[in-house]
Formats: C-alpha cells, structure tokens, sequence
C-alpha cells in the first residue's frame, strides 16, 4: 500500500512515459483528475478520461510526445505527506526560467503557479513538472 498517491500518480506517467505507452489507467480521484486537467491544459498530455465503475474511479492518460522525447522531462514532488510546503504568491518563483509549471492547490483548486501569481493566491506547491 502506498501513502502518497500523488507521488505514484507522478511516478506511473513518468514510467509510462520512459517505457513509450500511448496512455495509462490508474486508480483515480478528484485531486488526481484536477491535476491531469492542469497538465493536458498546459500541453504535457494528450488527454484525460475519468471512469467509474462502481465504487472505482479509474483515469485513463493520454501521453503527449515530441518525435520520441515525452513531453515531460523531469518530474518532482515537492510536498510531501511528512513535510508540507506552502508558499504565499509573492513567494510563487518560475520553474526553469518560465519554461516549467508548479501544480498548486489553492483555496480556489488545483492550479498552475502563473495563474495563482496573477489570481494572488498561495498555497501547497505539489510538484514541479517541465
């Protein structure tokens, strides 16, 4: 059993990615949905398709490749469950000069750090991805 399931979500695309899959299922959730949306609005996937069956939500991936490279390079979780990192928006810095995105969840949801510096919104950095 894992104890950081947005760390095993982060970490199945990446697999996903290096192995050339096409698209992953995993086991879904509302903040795991939030953030597919986050990253295929901000073109690292190609897609996201949320099921149910029964009690289990599952969301299927769509990966997004450039030739053979993935779109995304280089994943990392920033907080985690035993040391939480929260930062104000004028705190927000740009990831790898602007060319990155962080996932925040704020008050007003799951959100990039450029539109949360514009909203003035801070909030729990999840992780940086480019």
């Amino acid at each position: 059993m894992y104890t950081d399931p947005i760390s095993d979500f982060l970490t199945r695309i990446r697999n996903a990615q290096s192995a050339g899959h096409e698209t992953v299922t995993l086991p879904g959730s509302r903040i795991k949905f939030a953030i597919a949306k986050v990253l295929q609005k901000e073109g690292y996937l190609s897609g996201v398709k949320e099921t149910i069956n029964g009690q289990k939500k599952t969301l299927e991936v769509g990966l997004k490749y450039e030739g053979k490279i993935p779109s995304i390079r280089s994943v990392k979780r920033i907080s985690k469950p035993g040391c939480r990192v929260y930062r104000k928006s004028s705190e927000l810095k740009r990831v790898l000069s602007g060319q990155g995105v962080a996932i925040l969840s704020t008050s007003a949801g799951i959100m990039t750090n450029n539109e949360a510096r514009r909203r003035k919104l801070g909030g729990e950095v999840l992780c940086e991805i480019y």
